[in-house]
């Protein structure tokens, strides 16, 4: 085992709990690395109570006060990049180049976060004659993140500056698959002089995604993971009056026209769908051919051919995952679909208990597939021809997913078109992985987003205040109306 067993961080210390255990391993290698405790109701009551004790003193600083932990903990993240990048490569088997990508968007959120005391300053106004309101935003209290493993680092800040700058105390609940960044964030923060109890984190499965939903303590979840999982712990934790903002899975579209430029068009699709291994909600899952555009598709498999598993694209994260992704390629043939493109069976020489799928095209599908209507979050791209835009419009629209769109042409018209159709909360044109960025705000829609509002950005910012407004009046000789 190449770390120690993984701790919970509960008021600034780390504790082991009693109990089961599961086993973490490289991805990308099988190596066992630690083993991470499946903590109970105990160990969560615990994070609540530091958060709730800790949470009115931190919010009692003034925001400019709060922002300068931010300021340290963002020279902290860039400091200490090439650690954090090959922890991330390491849990969760993704390359060194997209682990440090992570990295870098963390310290841009963080640098968000730390321009806060300029972006909410409240508002005044005399609403009548001796009578002024003003409105301010103050902390929701204690807040929960349930995060997933295929952005160990780089989700859970998404949450952490924005949430704990704006005067909140938080309880990350990290993917089981992937522990170690959590800690070493943790670390950080403390370093960064984030008083105690203002960050906890409890490891574990889906005993304490329960317990967060159901805890009277916690006043607001975040979650990002699979559709089904969203759906259940927003119905489950707007049931107890939290707020809740729950991001869900995808089944992106990309629509290709043929007046796309070639070369931009395949390496922009190519990089879309292998990034990450395809385990991202951003990954371009499927491609809408309008009319002919095999020149386009040949040089997309050209491109597709220069990700090789082990040099330039990560593993998959379990055996599990692995074994899934190649079913759905599997069927798709069996249907009739034409694989243009094969990765199942990748092996990676010195890596064989790794985890690894490469890059895969499957061509001719039919709307009605497995692997046309379900995530498969893996490095499959599927290519529906159709003849017209407007079927590759209600093509993507059925989708009951919204996350991510885009469109691939030289026709500023038309990229306007499809634009202002398509029914996705974040779009692209000639970009085939369209993430919003700084202050831009990152959510979808539809299946892809339960709750209202976005997860970083400006519109964050509402998710985790509460807006106060106060009237005052302080002269009595002031003549009274219906207002005063």
């Amino acid at each position: 085992m190449k770390y120690p067993e993984i701790t919970n961080f509960i008021a600034g210390d780390e504790s082991l709990p009693k109990g089961r255990t599961l086993e973490v391993v490289n991805p990308s290698t099988g190596q066992l690395l630690t083993r991470v405790p499946l903590s109970g109701a105990e160990e969560l009551e615990r994070a609540v109570a530091a958060a709730k004790q800790a949470q009115p003193a931190w919010q009692a600083l003034t925001l400019k006060e709060r922002v300068q932990v931010f300021f340290r903990y963002k020279n902290l993240l860039e400091q200490h990049r090439e650690e954090l990048s090959k922890l991330v490569s390491e849990e969760n088997g993704k390359t060194f180049s997209e682990a440090a990508a992570e990295v870098d968007k963390s310290a841009e959120v963080t640098e968000f976060a730390c321009s806060l005391p300029q972006l909410i300053a409240g508002e005044t106004e005399e609403v009548s004659r001796g009578v002024e309101c003003y409105s301010q935003r103050v902390p929701v209290g204690v807040v929960a993140c349930i995060t997933p493993f295929n952005f160990p680092n780089m989700v859970p800040n998404w949450t952490i500056p924005n949430a704990l700058a704006l005067g909140n105390a938080m309880i990350l609940k990290p993917s089981e698959q992937t522990p170690l960044s959590a800690n070493r964030l943790a670390q950080l923060l403390q370093e960064a002089g984030l008083p105690d109890g203002i960050f906890n984190i409890v490891h574990g499965a889906r005993e304490i995604v329960e317990g967060i939903c159901d805890h009277p303590g916690i006043d607001a979840v975040s979650f990002v993971g699979s559709t089904k999982v969203a759906k259940i712990v927003y119905s489950r934790s707007a049931a107890r009056h939290k707020r809740v903002l729950a991001l869900g899975g995808a089944k992106n579209h990309l629509i290709v026209l043929p007046d796309a430029h070639v070369d931009m068009t395949a390496s922009n699709v190519a990089a879309s769908f292998t990034g990450c291994a395809g385990q991202r909600c951003m990954a371009a899952s499927v491609m809408l051919a309008v009319g002919d555009v095999d020149v386009i598709i040949d040089r997309l498999c050209d491109e597709a051919r220069k990700i090789i598993p082990g040099k330039n694209m990560g593993s998959i994260i379990s055996e599990q995952s692995r074994d899934r992704i190649m079913n759905y390629i599997t069927e798709a043939e069996a249907q009739g679909a034409k694989i243009l493109l094969d990765g199942r069976g990748a092996k990676v020489p010195g890596c064989e208990n790794g985890f690894y799928v490469g890059p895969t095209i499957v061509d001719r599908i039919s709307p009605d597939m497995n692997i046309a209507c379900e995530e498969v979050f893996g490095p499959v791209l599927s290519i529906l021809r159709v003849k017209t835009v407007d079927e590759a419009l209600r093509i993507e629209n059925a989708s009951p997913y919204g996350n991510a769109a885009a469109v691939f042409t030289q026709s500023g018209g038309m990229a306007k078109y499809v634009i202002e159709r398509v029914s996705a909360g974040m779009t692209g044109v000639n970009i085939g992985v369209p993430v919003p960025r700084e202050p831009f705000s990152f959510g979808g829609w539809n299946d892809s987003r339960f709750g209202v509002g976005d997860i970083t950005g400006k519109s964050s910012l509402e998710f985790w205040t509460k807006l106060k407004k106060t009237t005052v009046k302080w002269n009595p000789e002031a003549k009274t109306n219906w207002m005063s």
